[in-house]
């Protein structure tokens, strides 16, 4: 047979406490761990063909061919797999996702996971869960967070075996809903991967940094827990030191936009007339609203009337990498 082929599907994932800044930059190793959870409504689907009558990888996004740095990724990827499989044979990529890609909503997640899963199915490799997240984290190093299911924590490690993302607590765990709030579905001009290299130029780093183990430690217990109140008092510190590292970086990261501003605005106000919500943004200017679910019909009625807000995404939490049955041609 010429061609070997595998279909995965994977789902981005939010971080309650964020991944910014390596240790390692090639093998992707973190400053410190992190924790989040799959988002089940939006979803990445990979099929890897590896034929060998091709010449060279080919990779194409929603249908369109790809090329320059964004074959190359792929392309880089893939030498790892093959590496790890003992062959030499290209392959053919195909992927889609079914929400905006490199908007700050963590493409690169579900990208590389489903990638790394379809992969290694296709070349034959059979990997445990732990090896998994490892490929994974090779392609990007929030992708190893998407590779397990439900609320996840990715363990830093010393070196290459030791980092990788656990399971904490499955899908069903808790109640809770995402409300992404698009305020702007553009890709941003400066991407994670460069943004990372940025973050020790910060002179808050080293205090970021210092602060993650017991930020990591209450969000656990939030979520083990379910103690909303927690968790949004950890979430909303983290996602403030990220941005402020962001900020004080050389030169300086701004994610945030002015409809940004608006939507924490009022998230802070809401939660303080009671509501049970809070808010978390990635790399990028659009917001994360976490909720319990019985506040989502409220909170997204009113989300979707502020200004600049484009479009609101709801998503439970979500499965990690999974394939997808496919017939081989």
């Amino acid at each position: 047979m010429n061609a070997r082929q595998a279909t995965a599907t994977a789902h981005p994932n939010i971080a309650f406490i964020k991944y910014w800044g390596n240790r390692d930059s090639r093998l992707r190793l973190p400053l410190t761990g992190s924790f989040s959870m799959n988002l089940a409504a939006l979803e990445t689907c990979t099929s890897v063909c590896f034929d060998e009558d091709l010449v060279a990888d080919c990779f194409d996004l929603n249908g369109v061919e790809q090329g320059g740095e964004s074959l190359t990724r792929v392309s880089r990827f893939l030498d790892q797999v093959r590496a790890l499989a003992g062959q030499s044979v290209y392959a053919r990529v195909s992927s889609a996702n079914t929400f905006p890609s490199g908007a700050g909503i963590a493409s690169s997640a579900s990208a590389f996971a489903a990638l790394a899963l379809a992969s290694a199915k296709a070349i034959g490799l059979a990997l445990p869960e732990k090896d998994l997240s490892r490929l994974a984290r090779l392609g990007s190093g929030s992708a190893c967070r998407s590779v397990p299911t439900g609320f996840v924590e990715w363990l830093p490690g010393e070196e290459d075996a030791g980092s990788y993302a656990v399971t904490i607590a499955p899908p069903e765990h808790w109640d809770l809903v995402d409300m992404i709030v698009v305020v702007d579905p553009r890709e941003k001009p400066v991407g994670s991967t460069a943004g990372h290299s940025l973050a020790q130029t910060s002179p808050l780093n080293s205090l970021r940094v210092a602060g993650v183990p017991a930020r990591l430690e209450s969000c656990r217990q939030a979520v083990l827990a379910r103690d909303f109140s927690l968790l949004a008092e950890v979430v909303e510190l983290d996602s403030n030191w990220m941005h402020a590292v962001m900020r004080t970086s050389n030169p300086p990261l701004v994610y945030w936009s002015v409809d940004t501003e608006v939507v924490l605005w009022h998230v802070q106000a809401w939660r303080a007339q009671g509501h049970a919500l809070c808010a978390s943004v990635d790399a990028g200017p659009n917001v994360h609203v976490i909720a319990l679910a019985e506040e989502q019909a409220w909170a997204e009625e009113r989300l979707r009337t502020l200004p600049g807000v484009q479009r609101v995404m709801v998503s439970q939490p979500g499965e990690g990498a999974r394939l997808v049955e496919q017939e081989v041609k």
